[in-house]
């Protein structure tokens, strides 16, 4: 069954102090109802203390990246293993970041997401097109790309996973895709999953959501919640976003 979920994606930001001052009021600010869930993905050095502080609330954690390797001499990796040892939810793979600034692949978002999977942690797999790309008419091109990759290295375990859409050309720009836009994009990635066993997976809406538009985009047919940025780094925004 599908069901709603917000994630707050801290990005690389954050201190012990400042972090202590975000999760306090997150913590006992949100009340969870059946079948809505929050969580946060944060930097890996501060994962022990999301997860102190977070462990009996109802708002679960998560890492912003994975190796897709279990073990060995890869300098500076974090496998999934790791991660799950730290009581992690959920793993994001493929940001728009990842791709862009580290020139991450498609075969290499699936592989960590396969890693992730392995080890009982839930990938949150990032797909979208840049502005270059939604103009030249590719948007549908680019992520079916994107999303097969993925789909032919999971096989039936695709249903284990969250898939967000993040148009590149609205992340950290202050544009948002109107509800119409993403709509549409949603609606072509609900068919692509049914057409792989997967129609009940969640699908997540990631770029400058705000607690002034998220329930408009929240309340689309094939929105199931958001991906969010900047926003995640302030309690009360977070938290109105959230209860949207």
């Amino acid at each position: 069954m599908r069901g709603k979920l917000v994630v707050g994606n801290w990005k690389m930001s954050g201190g012990l102090k400042q972090n202590a001052a975000l999760l306090e009021p997150l913590s006992t600010g949100w009340q969870a109802r059946a079948g809505r869930r929050l969580a946060v993905c944060v930097p890996f050095p501060y994962l022990a203390q999301a997860r102190d502080a977070l462990t009996r609330t109802e708002i679960a954690w998560g890492a912003q990246d994975v190796s897709a390797h279990p073990s060995g001499a890869y300098t500076g990796e974090v496998s999934a293993g790791m991660l799950a040892e730290f009581g992690c939810t959920f793993t994001l793979t493929g940001h728009s970041e990842r791709r862009q600034l580290h020139c991450e692949t498609d075969a290499q978002v699936a592989a960590k997401a396969a890693a992730a999977l392995d080890a009982g942690v839930t990938a949150i797999v990032c797909i979208g097109e840049t502005l270059a790309e939604r103009d030249a008419e590719q948007t549908e091109a680019v992520i079916g790309r994107q999303f097969d990759a993925v789909a032919v290295a999971l096989g039936s375990r695709f249903a284990q996973v969250v898939v967000a859409y993040e148009p590149v050309w609205a992340i950290g720009t202050g544009r948002t895709a109107s509800p119409e836009q993403a709509q549409a994009v949603h609606a072509f990635l609900r068919r692509r999953l049914a057409s792989v066993g997967a129609a009940d997976v969640m699908l997540l809406y990631g770029g400058s959501v705000k607690a002034l538009n998220a329930a408009a985009l929240f309340a689309l047919p094939d929105v199931d919640g958001g991906l969010i940025g900047g926003a995640s780094l302030d309690a009360n925004e977070f938290l109105a976003i959230a209860r949207a």
